[in-house]
């Protein structure tokens, strides 16, 4: 009976070769496990090893290929790849091996000191040919009109470059298809705004008076024993992101809203998302200094989410997907809160915005009343208010 073959010690065997300058006999010594062992990853990547050392391309990139059918995630083999396809000219190819290593790579203090380095080599390798594509295409645009270029088409190519990340609507709750996938609405598409937008004032000055008064100000995030906890960190119960409400579950709240007379007329003409025993939401939205908010997603995209600033100081900012905009006084800021959003006020001062929610302007009449009765029908089995 001849006597079992050893495979790790011809691998090893194999290794030792390659230190030694002897590419050829470390080429035997792989290539005699593959034969045994033709899915053996480690033995392909010492063919692909010498094989490079012996000049022969194809055989190398061949073996590369091999080592990475039994291991996608193979750093060095992804970067020989990106070296093979740097070295013929195809900048496309190599860098996506370039940077599928630098994806793959864990912490890189985890890594040996020498694919430490190869790992930073691959970063610096795809940056440059990202730069080099994003040089061409925007090169390539350059016999385009003056202003051809719409807001939306500049987000594309944002998006195409990789300087974006595409965020879509992901409500907690209820979903509505087929709705657009805009982030933030503009202030012109709804004909009813600026009459609310030219009276601000009137609003800020009948909060004035209570704005610094913690005691009229309620937690936003609260604690629910009859519901899962929500994860807004350090939020939760705190007074630092803080509610006063007008109408809060489709409910005028009399007492609070008994002292804002101007601010419920002005709401008067206001197209509010309306739902027996649900909607809509009026309130204070207060944020404390040093406070932010956790990237987070609203309860539908049926609606919409309206803020109109009263008091903001700088460095108080909102993003909603991948825009940020900043808050300014009487401009009222409409998006959609089913996509991921955060907030926050790095400023020394409260930050108030009067919010409220509206139906989507693409619902029919129709569409509607099915999304309100839906929700009166959650509301009456449940309770709890769209938030």
């Amino acid at each position: 009976m001849p006597p079992s073959i050893d495979f790790n010690h011809l691998v090893r065997a194999g290794h030792d070769s390659l230190a030694r300058g002897d590419a050829g006999a470390a080429k035997l010594l792989f290539e005699r496990v593959i034969r045994d062992r033709p899915g053996d990853a480690g033995a392909w990547w010492g063919v692909a090893l010498a094989c490079r050392e012996l000049g022969e391309a194809d055989a190398q990139l061949a073996a590369a290929d091999q080592v990475l059918a039994a291991n996608p995630g193979h750093l060095p083999a992804l970067i020989m790849k990106g070296d093979h396809f740097a070295g013929s000219g195809d900048g496309r190819a190599a860098s996506a091996f370039y940077r599928a290593a630098v994806d793959r790579a864990p912490p890189r203090e985890s890594l040996p000191p020498t694919l430490r380095e190869e790992v930073r080599r691959a970063e610096t390798e795809a940056r440059r040919f990202s730069d080099a594509y994003e040089q061409h295409l925007l090169a390539s645009l350059g016999g385009l009109e003056a202003g051809a270029i719409s807001p939306r088409g500049a987000a594309a190519v944002d998006l195409l470059l990789g300087r974006r990340q595409v965020f879509h609507q992901a409500p907690t709750a209820f979903y509505f298809p087929e709705l657009p996938q805009r982030q933030f609405y503009e202030r012109d598409e709804f004909a009813w705004l600026a009459a609310l937008e030219s009276r601000w004032r009137e609003i800020r000055d009948e909060l004035l008076p209570i704005a610094g008064d913690d005691l009229a100000f309620q937690p936003y995030v609260q604690s629910d024993a009859s519901r899962p906890p929500r994860d807004y960190g350090d939020l939760l119960d705190s007074a630092d992101w803080s509610a006063l409400y007008l109408i809060r579950g489709g409910t005028v709240v009399a007492d609070v809203a008994a002292r804002f007379p101007n601010t419920m007329a002005l709401l008067a003409d206001v197209p509010l998302a309306r739902s027996e025993g649900r909607t809509p939401a009026v309130l204070f939205s207060r944020l404390k200094p040093g406070a932010r908010i956790p990237p987070h997603t609203g309860y539908t995209n049926a609606r919409l989410i309206c803020h109109l600033p009263l008091i903001v100081p700088e460095g108080c900012g909102l993003r909603v997907g991948n825009e940020t905009r900043a808050w300014r006084e009487g401009e009222a800021l409409i998006f959609d809160d089913s996509i991921e959003h955060e907030a926050w006020n790095t400023s020394d001062r409260v930050r108030v915005v009067l919010l409220f929610d509206i139906w989507r302007p693409e619902l029919t009449e129709g569409e509607r009343k099915l999304v309100a009765a839906l929700m009166a029908a959650v509301g009456s089995f449940g309770g709890g208010e769209w938030t």
